[in-house]
């Protein structure tokens, strides 16, 4: 049996470029609150991207995105207004 290591060994060789410019995900908080939503994605992600503001707002560190799009397949239609990341930035995988 292969040993390939821990998820974030695994992950650790990946390389993040983040857009400085431009956020590839934007929330409609009033709908999140509305549908539930706010509080699932602060629990789904497995990059823990979400996270709950002092305020109640969802609060978005796209940076750290694996672009997985479990929250886009999650959430109620038009949440999250959600696409890839600009050419040449976002996640990098270096081993599947």
């Amino acid at each position: 049996m292969t040993d390939f290591g821990s998820v974030n060994e695994r992950l650790s060789k990946d390389t993040f470029t983040t857009d400085e410019e431009e956020s590839h995900i934007s929330i409609d908080q009033e709908l999140a609150r509305l549908t539930g939503d706010a509080d699932m994605l602060c629990r789904i992600c497995p990059a823990h991207v979400y996270s709950k503001g002092e305020d109640g707002s969802i609060q978005i560190e796209y940076a750290a995105c694996l672009e997985c799009g479990t929250c886009l397949a999650m959430t109620h239609p038009g949440v999250l207004q959600w696409h890839y990341p600009r050419g040449g930035m976002g996640v990098s995988f270096r081993e599947g």
